[in-house]
């Protein structure tokens, strides 16, 4: 058995047609079929009929030819292990963002990573922070750009960056014409939250504790309403239904007609982003390049840290 055989039957059950299998493997046809009947022989097993008009795979074939993809990506991966011993930069870096750093942060640092490293590529997801914890303790990611705190899952971690809060009004309500607002006035309007799941909902929360009851028979509090995004809540603040707290990367550069960002009175409220990765993980000069690329994006109004 061999990995060429291999590719052969995955190509096979992809096209479905010796043909065209052996135009995708480079080979003649003849070449092509002979190896796969040697395969079915040394296994003792039929993998495909052979029909008329098209192949089709049995069923224990199906099984063997996912198994053989499985054996293909991990010889492939052997590759990328030896190719990244020679150069920690070279190969891909799956890097998974929250949900709200992402859009805000990952135009400007794909930019900055292809320019910087490009032997590199990102390989993102998004996702909530639970999710991403357990794909980075599964090796299904390299490194996640997080915010603090979260379960101490003995990751590595380095700090990016301390992110202030605005809070974003509807431009003809009163607090729109304010040079600053106070946690306390907030608890009298009606707020509009990140559903469960989100982290960001647990920092408005810390600024806001009231809103966690989300009782409208609270005291000084009307109603709240819930997201599945900062951009669809930005949308709900601009159509008057409330207002709401957001990350100072979410503010548009450019003033937006319908909504007013007002900075909190005194110290205002902040996360903590940070760059997290596996102890184990031995690219740590993949993981310099990548706060190198963070750094070098334009990170407006926010307190960077490099320690």
């Amino acid at each position: 058995m061999t990995l060429t055989e291999l590719r052969y039957i995955v190509a096979v059950a992809r096209e479905r047609h010796f043909g065209r299998a052996a135009e995708a493997c480079f080979v003649s046809q003849p070449t092509l079929s002979v190896a796969v009947k040697k395969l079915e022989d040394e296994l003792d097993v039929k993998l495909f009929e052979r029909g008329s008009a098209e192949i089709t795979v049995t069923p224990l074939g199906e099984e063997i030819v996912r198994q053989a993809q499985a054996v293909l990506e991990q010889a492939q991966a052997i590759k990328e292990i030896a190719k990244r011993g020679k150069d920690p930069l070279a190969g891909p870096l799956r890097l998974g963002v929250i949900y709200t750093i992402g859009p805000y942060l990952l135009p400007e640092l794909v930019r900055s990573a292809i320019s910087r490293v490009p032997q590199m590529p990102l390989m993102l997801q998004e996702n909530f922070t639970a999710k991403l914890l357990e794909m980075l303790r599964a090796g299904e990611l390299d490194c996640a750009i997080l915010a603090e705190p979260f379960p101490d899952t003995n990751l590595a971690v380095a700090p990016l960056y301390d992110e202030p809060f605005l809070v974003a009004v509807p431009r003809s309500h009163p607090l729109a014409q304010r040079a600053s607002i106070s946690a306390e006035e907030l608890k009298r309007e009606t707020m509009l939250l990140l559903g469960a799941g989100h982290c960001f909902r647990d920092h408005v929360l810390e600024v806001c504790p009231e809103f966690a009851r989300f009782s409208s028979a609270t005291e000084g509090i009307r109603k709240s309403f819930e997201g599945s995004s900062l951009e669809t809540i930005k949308h709900m603040v601009a159509a008057g239904m409330g207002v709401t707290v957001v990350p100072r990367l979410s503010v548009p550069i450019e003033p937006h007609p319908h909504v007013v960002y007002v900075p909190f009175e005194g110290e205002p409220p902040t996360r903590r982003v940070v760059l997290a990765w596996r102890r184990s993980f031995t690219r740590y000069e993949a993981i310099a390049a990548l706060r190198n690329a963070i750094y070098a994006c334009q990170l407006d109004g926010v307190q960077r840290l490099t320690d």
